[in-house]
């Protein structure tokens, strides 16, 4: 029983090394599943991990697997797991399958409602969002900052401005919560997407206190302005950016993006050489992809991967087919 017990303990380790402080989540799965290979005896800690990491990877299929350990060990009656569950399926892109888990819990605690409030938030269903959280707050459930994070993140994503401020509004005035910087990136987000710049930088003079927190303001507000065109407000404020962190290349590329679109290459070449003459690296982008149970990642400018040829002939093919559509 003991050495049961200690190489779960060994094993949940393992599993918190490769996946919660290296965010390996690759790692993560390929563990878990020699440690089924090796009949290692699986808890509600180790299931929420493997969840967690198969989260992170998308990966619905692996996800379903999991669960099916879970329900034949009996640990889905645990809350920690239940509430790994809810976010594993929105994460995956079922959103029934969040919906199935989260009434599965018996007894709720506030991560089970807020859990299930940003599963709907990230499938854009802000009814069911709004609706759920006035489900809670009537149950006798009070929220927490992190309620409203998913709250204001749902209203930015759908547009849902006027019930946004009310959000926001409410969570100060009704709950007596300070306005952090996740609320902020929310609320400056939902501004820009809706065209609304000049209160965007209003608000972001107003609520932005610390060094990080001002970047994160002004980054979203530069990206208002390049998505809405507005090149004087824009280079008003990657100046400003380019001042307050040098190092960061989001604030370079937005403005250079910026200058682009707007046809005034001999600006963007100026922004670019002071990256470079910063020492600003950018941030190589990447995707993956799940085909037939195997994962493939492809990262920008990397063309050594084997079927690269025929892949770029197919997207060439794809891409004078949307042309002509």
């Amino acid at each position: 029983m003991h050495d049961a017990w200690f190489s779960g303990k060994i094993w949940l380790e393992l599993l918190h090394g490769g996946y919660t402080r290296n965010g390996n989540g690759e790692l993560a799965l390929s563990m878990f599943l020699d440690m089924t290979k090796r009949s290692v005896e699986l808890d509600d800690l180790v299931a929420g991990a493997v969840l967690h990491a198969c989260a992170s990877l998308a990966i619905l299929v692996h996800g379903r697997m999991i669960h099916g350990c879970i329900i034949r060990h009996g640990l889905d009656k645990y809350l920690y797991v239940g509430n790994s569950l809810v976010n594993m399926y929105a994460k995956c892109g079922d959103i029934e399958g969040s919906r199935l888990s989260f009434h599965g819990i018996r007894e709720k605690d506030l991560v089970s409602w807020n859990s299930m409030l940003f599963a709907f938030g990230l499938h854009g269903k802000a009814n069911e969002a709004i609706g759920l959280y006035r489900e809670m707050v009537a149950s006798g459930v009070k929220p927490d900052e992190v309620t409203f994070t998913g709250l204001l993140m749902t209203c930015s994503h759908l547009g849902l401005i006027n019930e946004g401020f009310e959000f926001f509004q409410s969570m100060s005035l009704e709950f007596g919560f300070s306005h952090g910087m996740d609320h902020v990136a929310c609320m400056l987000d939902m501004l820009g997407r809706g065209g609304y710049v000049a209160e965007a930088r209003s608000l972001a003079k107003k609520y932005s206190k610390s060094s990080k927190g001002r970047s994160n303001s002004w980054e979203v507000v530069l990206g208002a302005c390049y998505a809405h065109g507005d090149l004087e407000t824009g280079r008003r404020v990657g100046e400003y950016l380019k001042k307050l962190e040098p190092e960061k290349e989001i604030g370079y590329v937005l403005l250079s993006n910026l200058y682009c679109a707007s046809g005034q290459w001999k600006n963007a070449e100026t922004v670019r050489k002071a990256m470079v003459d910063q020492g600003v690296k950018k941030v190589v982008g990447s995707s993956w992809i799940e085909i037939r149970n195997e994962m493939t990642s492809f990262v920008s400018g990397n063309n050594a991967y084997p079927f690269m040829p025929e892949i770029s002939k197919i997207l060439h093919f794809l891409q004078l087919e949307i042309r002509h559509a």
